[in-house]
Order: C-alpha cells, then sequence, then structure tokens
C-alpha cells in the first residue's frame, strides 16, 4: 500500500514502539491517530509529531467506540489500524494474583479483540485495511514468571490466524509482529532493568518493520514477522 495519505489509527501511541510508528507513518506522508489514557500525554505527543490524539482505555468498549468514530471524523475513513496497547507484567505463577492476570488480559488481550472487531466492520464495508497486531516472542516461547503476559500475548497469536483465515476474502491483511526485548518504558513500569541496554532493539525498529509490512503490494502479506537483535 501507498503509506503518503494514508489513514492510520494506533492504539497505545504515547511511548514507545506506539509512539516511534506514529512518528515514522507520519514523515511519511500517512494520517495518524493515536490513543492512550493519559489526556495531557495523549495531546502532547499529538502536538508533537502533527497528528490526532484522544484518550481511551482500549479495554473498555464504550471507549473502543468512542476512539473508532473520532478516527473515522478526523480521518473521513481508515486503512490500517495498529494494535500496539499493551501492558507487562512479571510474577511466578504461584504469586500472580487472579486480579493481575485478568488485568492483563483485559488491556493485553480484550484490547486487541475490541480494537479488531470495530476495524473489521469498517474494512469488510470497503473490501480492504490493514490490521497489523503487536504482540511479543513471549508469544513464541514463554519464559519463567510470564504465565499472565506470556498468555495474553499467545492468545493475540490465535486472534490473528482466526482473522487471517476470516479476512483474507475481503482483501483484509492481518499481520503479527513479535519482538524480542525491546528498550521503552514499558519494561521500566514492571521494573525490568535491560543488562545489555545497547545491544537491544528499540522502538523504531520495531516501527521500521511495521512500515515495510504495510509497503508492501497489497497483494501480498506477511502473517507473522518475529524480529530479534542480532547480539543480545
Amino acid at each position: 500500500m501507498e503509506i503518503k495519505n494514508s489513514k492510520i489509527l494506533i492504539t497505545g501511541g504515547t511511548t514507545g514502539i506506539g509512539y516511534e510508528t506514529a512518528k515514522l507513518l507520519r514523515a511519511q506522508g500517512a494520517q495518524v491517530v493515536i490513543c492512550g489514557r493519559t489526556e495531557e500525554k495523549v495531546q502532547q505527543v499529538a502536538n508533537e509529531l502533527g497528528i490526532f490524539g484522544v484518550r481511551a482505555d482500549v479495554s473498555v468498549e464504550s471507549d473502543v467506540t468512542d476512539l473508532f468514530e473520532y478516527a473515522f471524523e478526523k480521518l473521513g475513513g481508515l486503512d490500517v489500524l495498529v494494535n500496539n496497547a499493551g501492558l507487562g507484567f512479571m510474577g511466578s505463577l504461584v504469586e500472580t494474583s487472579t486480579e493481575d492476570f485478568l488485568r492483563i488480559w483485559e488491556t493485553n488481550t480484550k484490547s486487541t479483540f475490541l480494537c479488531g472487531k470495530a476495524a473489521a466492520k469498517h474494512f469488510i464495508k470497503q473490501n480492504s485495511g490493514n490490521i497489523i497486531n503487536i504482540s511479543s516472542m513471549g508469544a513464541v516461547k514463554g519464559f519463567s514468571n510470564g504465565s499472565a503476559y506470556v498468555s495474553s500475548k499467545s492468545a493475540i497469536s490465535g486472534l490473528t490466524m482466526c482473522w487471517q483465515a476470516e479476512l483474507r476474502k475481503n482483501n483484509i491483511r492481518v499481520m503479527q509482529v513479535n519482538p524480542s526485548e525491546v528498550i521503552t518504558p514499558f519494561a521500566e513500569k514492571i521494573g525490568h532493568i535491560s543488562t545489555d541496554p545497547e545491544n537491544k532493539l528499540k522502538g523504531l525498529e520495531i516501527a521500521q518493520v511495521i512500515f515495510s509490512l504495510l509497503t508492501l503490494n497489497d497483494l501480498a502479506f506477511i502473517p507473522e514477522a518475529n524480529v530479534w537483535a542480532t547480539n543480545p
């Protein structure tokens, strides 16, 4: 697809991968809407990048409805959804509370479902569209203390595969990106400190992958992209 003048919605767009993706796509001429949970931060980033932004908690269905109405109003339509919003969590199996487990699933998995459903309704009508789900290498290979987070991301893989099977006939490309460790505020929020941050991925590398997936000819799509650092 042609990025210039394309209409793109990015969830969780105020920091990390979402921020870098919004910045890169806007620089290539796309019209971009981002959302986040903090109004002040959303508006700060929107003003900085010259894009549109609105506060929304995408684990809440009414907020998702309002988000898509806002995006259609500002952009006049939609070509791409980047499902990026998410939370990290580390805790052993026996120490992870049910409340924490459900909270991670609400933010990571339920939000992906709600936004994907809203986008698909529009994309089916126009017989075209793109959905990119940001998951994790944790969805490919689990790790210690990752029960809540890894299971929420593995479920996104299931959603991605189902949507690919359902939506290809409508010329809708559904793709998933699985980054390995990325140095973003996402990790800092859960108290994770990288042992070698200079050799870890940054948000820009994942943004570049998203850009590359989208710029393929519309006839082609890559179902899943695993992104590793060369010398972690």
